[in-house]
C-alpha cells in the first residue's frame, strides 16, 4: 500500500513537472513568434521606404527648392511654382508626388491643366492644348503609330524619347522639396524656361488663350 502511494505521488509530481515544462515551452514559442512577426512588420515598412517614389531624408538635399507642406500639395493635387528661375509643376497622383517643367515641350501648354491618363500601362499627363502625352516618371513623349504593311493595320504605342524635364521630389519632415534634373543634355521643355520666353508668353497669352478657345470650340 505504501509502495502504491509513493509510486502515485511520483507520477503526479512527474506529470506536474511535464505540464510546467510544456507551458514554458508554449510561452517561449509564442514569444519567438511575436519577435518573428515584429521583424516581418519592420522589414515590410523598410521595403516600403526603399521602394517609395518620393525619397525621404532628415535634411533637404543640397540645391533643393522648397515647394510647400506635403498636406497642402496633396490637397491641391497640382502646385506650380517659380523656383531657381524655373517654372515647375508638382503634382500628386495616387499618393505619389511627381515634378516636371510646367510648360509642355511642344508649344508651352500649361500642363497643370492637363488630365492624367494611362496609356500602354504608363501614367501620363495630357497637355490640354494639343493632347500631347507625357509620362510622369520619365518625361517621355508617347504617340501611336500604325504599320501600313500590317494586316490588319494596328496602332502601337511608341516613344519619342525624353521630351519633358522631370525633377526629383524629396520629403523632409512633411515638407516637399524639388531638386532639379541637372542632366547636361538639352531637353525640349528647356526652351520654355527662359526669361525671354516668359516675357513673350505674358504678352501673347491673351491672344493665345483666345486662339485655343476658338480651336477647341470648332472641334466640339
Amino acid at each position: 500500500m505504501l509502495t502504491f502511494l509513493m509510486e502515485n505521488r511520483i507520477k503526479q509530481r512527474g506529470l506536474h513537472m511535464l505540464n510546467s515544462w510544456v507551458s514554458s515551452l508554449r510561452k517561449w514559442t509564442f514569444a519567438m513568434e511575436g519577435v518573428h512577426l515584429h521583424l516581418e512588420v519592420v522589414n515590410m515598412f523598410s521595403e516600403e521606404e526603399q521602394t517609395s517614389p518620393t525619397s525621404s531624408s532628415s535634411s533637404p538635399p543640397p540645391s533643393s527648392h522648397f515647394i510647400g507642406r506635403k498636406e497642402d500639395v496633396v490637397q491641391a493635387k497640382r502646385v506650380t511654382k517659380l523656383v531657381g528661375g524655373r517654372d515647375v509643376l508638382v503634382l500628386c497622383h495616387q499618393g505619389k508626388l511627381h515634378a516636371m517643367d510646367m510648360r509642355c515641350y511642344h508649344t508651352g501648354g500649361p500642363l497643370q491643366e492637363g488630365d492624367i491618363e494611362e496609356f500602354d500601362g504608363r501614367m501620363c499627363i495630357v497637355c490640354p492644348w494639343h493632347k500631347y502625352k507625357i509620362t510622369l516618371a520619365e518625361g517621355e513623349g508617347l504617340y501611336q503609330a500604325v504599320n501600313p504593311s500590317a494586316t490588319p493595320p494596328k496602332p502601337t504605342w511608341c516613344s519619342k524619347g525624353v521630351k519633358q524635364r522631370v525633377h526629383q521630389v524629396t520629403e523632409v519632415n512633411r515638407d516637399v522639396y524639388v531638386t532639379f534634373n541637372d542632366s547636361p543634355d538639352t531637353i525640349d521643355s528647356d526652351f520654355y524656361q527662359t526669361e525671354r520666353y516668359r516675357a513673350t508668353m505674358n504678352k501673347a497669352q491673351p491672344k493665345t488663350k483666345k486662339l485655343h478657345e476658338k480651336v477647341t470650340s470648332r472641334k466640339v
